[in-house]
């Protein structure tokens, strides 16, 4: 049985590798071939120049993104087959034992993941990011994050992986269960305090100022029936050029977030548009729906887990000799991906459906013609390629392809 679970997860492990690879070759052959032209729906919009900056950004995104995919295989396999997790196991076991030890085995593992993609996020900053005219971080800023994400990561995340940890050795067979009520209470909890207490110790929140913008933000705010807490401006300039708008929290919690960005880039109906699209999302109960498929998922993979902890065939079959709940927590989550993968083309597919909901909804409560005019906008400022490869597309996009969402949008725009 070891020998064959070895043997199944090397060829997952393999195909899924050479997929992601050949996806992003696809992509970036596609993009090229379709560099020197702008299609003919954006002709009118978007100059030749602004559509071969973003295909060149896409292109070294996904250069670096290759790059990304064979470090990642490399780290997994080092931590499985390779003898990393044994040899962190034998380093930890004869020093602590517990809670400590598993506290250390699963920061271990997290701390050596990250110093290894640290000189590629690096890389991504300040040599991709600043070479396309994007980057306006820092590199005190980037390091000012770091640090703050390390402690907040150790300040939350400790307590969280302890209480998860006593569950799975407290709670018999059915540890899998309350693992999970304790995991979707504490993802409830966070989507709570997030706006007001995460969110401002890395960005600065001012309320919007009074004007025609508000003012139409607050009429289509009260025509879609809709309660915030507050309308936000966040100083997102201050690391990146790219704009963006969304909402957050639940509840009373509720606030309406605009990028400094997009609010100096869109003029007022093209914003009040763009947040019609985000209300339509939260209409359509796209957040709700979200939220029950990720608590489904977290649900059936905690129960699988379950099956396969005291499975000797599992450690042996992915180069662990011993056997733990906490070398099985960590072995699960390393090469769960490998065999979840297949599955991204459903997962995208729901995502851009929800966008196609969220634009129909947008053209009932604002214009139609003004969401076109600032997704043109966005996608020329994001650099954002208007021809990608329609399967690294099914796999990778959450949103439908440019072209077919403003088609989709100009259709809505028609008179009945």
């Amino acid at each position: 049985m070891t020998s064959d679970f070895t043997s199944v997860f090397l060829a997952f492990f393999l195909l899924t590798v050479a997929i992601r690879l050949w996806l992003k070759w696809r992509h970036i052959g596609f993009i090229l071939a379709h560099r020197d032209a702008v299609p003919a729906d954006f002709a009118q919009s978007i100059a030749l120049q602004a559509h071969q900056k973003a295909a060149d950004y896409t292109v070294d995104r996904c250069k670096i993104a290759v790059l990304n995919i064979g470090i990642e295989a490399a780290i997994l396999l080092a931590f499985t087959l390779g003898g990393g997790l044994s040899a962190l196991h034998e380093f930890w076991s004869v020093r602590l034992e517990g809670l400590g030890y598993g506290l250390a085995m699963i920061f271990s593992v997290m701390t050596i993941s990250g110093l290894i993609d640290l000189p590629l996020s690096l890389y991504k900053q300040f040599v991709i990011e600043a070479r396309h005219g994007f980057n306006r971080m820092t590199l005190g800023l980037f390091f000012s994050d770091l640090i703050k994400q390390t402690l907040l990561g150790l300040a939350i995340g400790a307590p969280v992986i302890a209480a998860v940890l006593w569950l799975m050795g407290a709670m018999g067979q059915n540890w899998w269960l309350y693992v999970w009520l304790f995991w979707s209470a504490f993802n409830l909890l966070i989507m709570f305090v997030y706006p007001t207490w995460i969110a401002p110790l890395f960005n600065k929140f001012s309320p919007l100022e009074d004007g025609e913008m508000k003012s139409r933000i607050e009429a289509l705010l009260t025509r879609c029936g809709f309660r915030s807490s507050g309308l936000f401006v966040m100083d997102g300039s201050k690391r990146s050029s790219h704009g963006n708008a969304y909402f957050t929290g639940f509840g009373n919690n509720k606030r309406i977030v605009f990028f400094d960005t997009l609010l100096s880039r869109l003029a007022p109906p093209e914003i009040e548009a763009v947040l019609a699209h985000e209300l339509g999302h939260f209409r359509k109960k796209h957040v709700v729906k979200h939220m029950v498929l990720m608590f489904a998922g977290s649900l059936a993979f905690l129960w699988l887990l379950g099956q396969l902890i005291d499975a000797p065939w599992f450690y042996a079959g992915l180069g662990v000799s011993a056997q733990s709940t906490v070398l099985a927590l960590t072995l699960f989550f390393l090469v769960m991906p490998v065999f979840t993968f297949p599955f991204s083309p459903l997962m995208s597919y729901l995502s851009r459906r929800h966008e196609f909901e969220a634009d129909a909804y947008a053209a009932e409560h604002a214009q139609a013609a003004d969401l076109v005019r600032a997704l043109v906008k966005l996608y020329q400022d994001n650099a954002s390629t208007l021809t990608p490869d329609p399967l690294h597309s099914l796999f990778h996009d959450s949103h439908p392809p440019a072209a077919q969402r403003i088609a989709h949008l100009q259709l809505l725009g028609k008179p009945a």
